[in-house]
């Protein structure tokens, strides 16, 4: 039982983390006319913080209690 709450808070969590990354201030930040690997920064921004709120997901929810 212990372990759901756990996790679900994780989740809450990553949820909000997520929302935060994907909020207009931040994305703000990084829409500008520069490129990574000839990708615009605003398109690699959001697969990589997408990348990051999925791994933190899965962290939550496959982590072991020790």
């Amino acid at each position: 039982m212990q372990r759901r709450i756990l996790a679900g808070d994780r989740l809450i969590a990553a949820f909000l983390v997520g929302c935060v990354l994907f909020n207009y201030p931040v994305l703000s930040l990084f829409d500008r006319n520069s490129e990574v690997f000839e990708i615009p920064l605003i398109y690699a921004y959001v697969f990589v913080a997408w990348a990051f709120v999925i791994a933190l997901m899965a962290w939550a929810v496959e982590r072991r209690v020790r």
